[in-house]
């Protein structure tokens, strides 16, 4: 008996050659497939400067229409999850990406302010398809053992695509406008479609291949919920409910209200201490190529030595960013000094936001639930770039005039609220411990 368990337990390990080829073509399809989402979301934000002029409104009117985004984005995390979890990632990451696409090239052609108001609230409620679709897709090919490695290197998809935008979207910008940005970026974003159509599936029972992942792992985990193949709104609802779940979105929301307010109003910030335009979304990358570094480094640290304690990793990350934004508002009195400050900050970041609804969601829930937990804690956590994109469209004012004062308060509240991100994790430090101990 004990050899057979022995012999099972390598045959779940070990992967075959199909296993290990079809692995490598669902982690590259789906990496390239996120920063793909990233090419039809995000060239908006390098452009608000330029709708601002073409539409004759103010900054805090084109703020109106990211929050339109953000808040389809948040309430279609919660329905793309549940969709994720009941019909799987593959439908989520083909119709969420495609539809994306449509829409992106309507934004090229569109002439007014309203339309880019409607057509962005449905980006938003089909762009939240990608991030719980691409977890979904990669939990069954990943071990647990691996997870924090392979997830830290796979996370930085978006990351990617969101230095392609800002350099080609901003060499568009500035040599043939606004339109051809967005028409650019999502010529790319289709030609990634199809490699998701041939390369992704969910898990290797879906192509006659063994399970590399046993089921049986998915019964340890903090969260406790139906591994059934197809779950029902009640099943849904107490993953939903659940405390830790709940913790974990609470976490979330400060790390995406700091992450979105750099990613929508650094490259802005940048343009109106003296850069220019092209030079703004130039620079406002090394908060990325920074923030890129943090994934990896994080994914790695994980696995090795906190030997999947994320949530330790966490807190010690979150007194990173802490740090980070004390040196923004001593020190960051010029463009360049603020861009490289930025840097670090994104460095202590990243880490924190590649881990709690990525290796963390599935660590928590298992594999079967890895889907629904991403979902609900990015949902949770969406509700924070809806807060901040009004909040500092205000704290800046309606036209780029005085915005000294404003830039200084953002950095204040980006600074408390990367303090309570530090709060909110010891409070999850402590939780986690007291329950793996009765465990």
């Amino acid at each position: 008996m004990q050899n057979q368990n022995l012999n099972s337990k390598i045959s779940v390990d070990k992967l075959g050659r199909d296993q290990a080829s079809w692995r490598w073509k669902v982690l590259i399809s789906t990496y390239f497939g996120y920063a793909g989402y990233y090419l039809t979301r995000k060239v908006f934000t390098i452009c608000k400067i330029s709708l601002a002029e073409e539409f004759n409104v103010g900054l805090d009117s084109i703020a109106h229409i990211w929050t339109a985004y953000l808040f389809a984005y948040m309430l279609g995390q919660f329905f793309n999850s549940f969709i994720g979890r009941k019909w799987g990632p593959r439908l989520l990451l083909l119709s969420g990406l495609g539809i994306s696409i449509i829409i992106n090239i309507i934004f090229g052609f569109a002439n007014s302010y309203s339309t880019f108001m409607v057509f962005m609230f449905f980006n938003g409620l089909v762009q939240a398809s990608g991030w719980p679709g691409s977890v979904g897709a990669i939990a069954h090919w990943l071990k647990k053992k691996e997870r924090g490695t392979f997830m830290g290197f796979w996370s930085t998809n978006y990351l990617v695509g969101n230095i392609v935008v800002k350099m080609l979207g901003g060499y568009l910008l500035a040599v043939a406008g606004w339109r051809y940005a967005f028409w650019g970026c999502t010529l790319l974003a289709f030609a990634i479609w199809w490699l998701i159509f041939f390369w992704q599936r969910t898990k290797p029972q879906d192509i006659g291949l063994k399970p590399i992942i046993s089921e049986k792992y998915e019964a340890a985990t903090e969260v406790r919920a139906s591994v059934e193949e197809h779950i029902s709104i009640r099943d849904y609802f107490r993953l939903l409910l659940n405390p830790v779940v709940l913790l974990m979105g609470l976490s979330y929301f400060s790390i995406k209200f700091l992450r979105y307010a750099l990613d929508s109003w650094l490259p802005t910030f940048l343009n109106l201490q003296g850069l220019d335009k092209a030079g703004a979304a130039y620079y406002s990358t090394i908060f990325d190529y920074a923030g890129l570094a943090g994934s990896i480094v994080a994914g790695i640290v994980l696995d090795k030595l906190f030997r999947g304690k994320w949530e330790r990793l966490n807190l010690i990350m979150g007194l990173g960013m802490v740090v980070g934004y004390i040196a923004v508002i001593k020190y960051g009195h010029s463009p360049i000094a603020l861009a490289m400050l930025f840097g670090f900050v994104g460095f202590m970041m990243y880490g924190p936001d590649t881990l709690l609804c990525g290796a963390a969601s599935v660590q928590v829930a298992g594999e079967k639930n890895g889907v629904a937990v991403a979902g609900i804690v990015n949902g949770l956590g969406s509700i924070g770039p809806v807060v901040q994109e009004e909040v500092i469209g205000w704290l800046v004012g309606g036209r780029s005039q005085e915005t000294a004062a404003g830039i200084r308060n953002s950095n204040y509240l980006a600074l408390g609220m990367s303090v309570f991100f530090v709060l909110v994790m010891i409070y999850i430090n402590w939780r986690l411990r007291a329950s793996r101990r009765t465990q």
